[in-house]
Parts: structure tokens; C-alpha cells; sequence
């Protein structure tokens, strides 16, 4: 095991969650508990259970995707082990970007995987989840104009990465401009090893099996809002719900907050009142969606994280 799983470092990963953990819990019961306290009896049991199946049916996916994305880069592991990392890369969701979930490299470097490979898959895993956001939020484009700007702002940036990804001929130009400036010749080479790594994960198949798995998986995910709005009175037809989702995703992704921590709760917050959503019920539906999916997803992590830790 990396040593800066145990001891100090160990212990870091586990207060910024922690931390983060108490200033959500603090924000709910400032919104008011009892709001989200009656949602989660409106929903009961079967409602809860059915939306944290839906969220480890996201995890699934996005986890074959992850296998996809090493197999192709050539460094399989063994699907037991790299199922644990993988979900012990969700106790760091809660950063900004999710590049907390990098945690997977540094566990994988000890299984012979080399760092530049399981980074590639990462970056890779995370461009083909903003395409998959981004193309379900689209489906409420026309609906509410305020929300264009989160999109367009997405579309935006995937078309820029995209491009260099599948060109590379600017950091190419780069690197021979800056032959004489040491230090960023060398940044501009490790980036050009990095993009020739991240291309072989982005050939026509690899895309197109990546994108269908990304949107079944935030698909699932959004599916589990619209049972939940349900479950409390609320029939909001299911495009919109799934909109109001991945734009909500959106937003919090574009904030670069931890795991779009306020951003994705404010937007879910104001579109559910426009679809004239009361506040309080408004507040409980979001909260519990993201404790069913945030959440849930960290406190595996942890789960994985600390099983890791202790077979180590």
C-alpha cells in the first residue's frame, strides 16, 4: 500500500471528507430538516433503496467503462482489485473536478500500472461524463433560457478538448517554440506523452461504447430524481426531470466547487420551484438525491478506501 494511505496522509483524506460531510449536514439542517426529514418518509423505504440501486447501476457502468479504458491502454487488472480502487476513488469526490479521484493512480501505481495510463483513463472517464451531461441536458436547451449558459459554456469546452485531443498539433507547436524555456518544454512534452495516451482511449469504438455507457449511467442517476419527485406528488414529466438533473450536474461541475458542492444544489433548487416545486419540498427532493448519489458514492469510497488499507 502507499504510504500515504496510512498514517498522516490517511488521515487527511478522511477529515476533508469529514469536513466536507459536517458543512452539508450543516446546510440541510439550516434548510430545514423537517422538510427533508417527511420527503424521506413521502418516499419510504422501497423509494430509498430504489434510488441507491440506481446510483450503484451508475457506478457500475462508469466502472466498465473504467476496465474499458485500461484494457485499451494496456494495463488490465484483476476486476476485484480494480473494482475496490475504483470505488475508493469516490472518497475524494467531494473536490473540485472530482480530482481527488486521481487516488486511484497512486493505488494502482502499485500494481504495476503506470501513473500516465490510469491518468489517461481518469481524464478520459471525466470528458466522456461532461458529454454524457451535457447531451441530457440538452434535452431542456428551449425550456429555461438562464440555464443556456451552463450549456453552451459546456459544448464549448468539450469541442476545445476535443480538438486537441484529436489533433494535439497546438502543444505540438508549443513545444518546439519553447525548446529553449526548460521547465515548460518539459511540462509541453509530459502533456504530448499524456494526449498520445488519452487518444487510445478516444478511438470511434472506444467513444461511442464510452458515451452510450456514460449516458445509461447519469441516465439512471436522473431516473432516480424523477421516482423521488414522484414519490413526493410531484408529476414532473420525465425529460424535464432528467434535464433539471444534468444540468443541476452541470452547474456544479462548471463551479469547479468540491463535488459541485452549492452549485449543483442551487440549480436543482430553482428549477424544481419553476416547475412550480414548492420551496420546502424543493430543498428535501435535492437533499436526498444527493445523498443518494453524492453521498452514497463517498461513503463507499471510504468503505473501499479503508478495506484497502486494512488487506494491505
Amino acid at each position: 500500500m502507499p504510504p500515504w494511505v496510512t498514517g498522516r496522509p490517511y488521515k487527511a483524506v478522511l477529515l476533508s471528507t469529514l469536513l466536507a460531510a459536517a458543512a452539508y449536514l450543516v446546510t440541510v439542517l439550516w434548510s430545514g430538516w423537517s422538510e427533508v426529514r417527511q420527503a424521506a418518509i413521502a418516499i419510504g423505504f422501497t423509494g430509498i433503496v430504489m434510488a441507491l440501486l440506481l446510483s450503484l447501476f451508475n457506478y457500475g457502468l462508469r466502472f466498465i467503462r473504467w476496465q474499458i479504458y485500461l484494457h485499451a491502454l494496456g494495463s488490465p487488472v484483476s476486476i476485484w482489485l480494480s473494482l475496490r480502487i475504483y470505488l475508493a476513488g469516490f472518497a475524494l469526490t467531494t473536490t473540485p473536478g472530482k480530482a481527488g479521484e486521481l487516488l486511484r493512480s497512486l493505488l494502482l501505481q502499485r500494481h504495476l500500472v503506470p501513473l500516465q495510463h490510469s491518468v489517461s483513463a481518469f481524464f478520459s472517464e471525466r470528458l466522456s461524463d461532461l458529454l454524457a451531461v451535457t447531451g441530457l441536458a440538452f434535452l431542456g436547451f428551449w425550456l429555461y433560457p438562464e440555464t443556456q449558459f451552463f450549456i453552451g459554456a459546456a459544448a464549448l469546452l468539450l469541442l476545445m478538448l476535443y480538438w486537441l485531443i484529436l489533433r494535439g498539433g497546438l502543444i505540438c507547436w508549443c513545444s518546439q517554440r519553447l525548446k529553449s524555456w526548460s521547465r515548460i518544454h518539459q511540462l509541453t512534452n509530459h502533456l504530448l506523452q499524456l494526449l498520445a495516451q488519452v487518444q487510445r482511449c478516444h478511438t470511434v469504438v472506444l467513444m461511442t461504447i464510452a458515451t452510450c455507457l456514460s449516458l445509461i449511467a447519469w441516465g439512471a442517476e436522473a431516473y432516480a430524481f424523477h421516482l423521488i419527485l414522484q414519490a413526493l406528488g410531484y408529476q414532473i414529466p420525465l425529460a424535464i426531470a432528467v434535464f433539471i438533473y444534468a444540468i443541476s450536474m452541470l452547474a456544479g461541475a462548471l463551479s469547479f466547487m468540491p463535488g459541485g458542492l452549492g452549485g449543483a444544489e442551487a440549480m436543482m433548487i430553482a428549477l424544481l420551484m419553476w416547475q412550480d416545486v414548492a420551496a420546502g419540498p424543493a430543498v428535501a427532493a435535492t437533499v436526498v438525491i444527493r445523498l443518494a448519489t453524492l453521498w452514497f458514492a463517498v461513503l463507499l469510497g471510504l468503505l473501499a478506501l479503508l478495506n484497502l488499507k486494512v488487506s494491505r
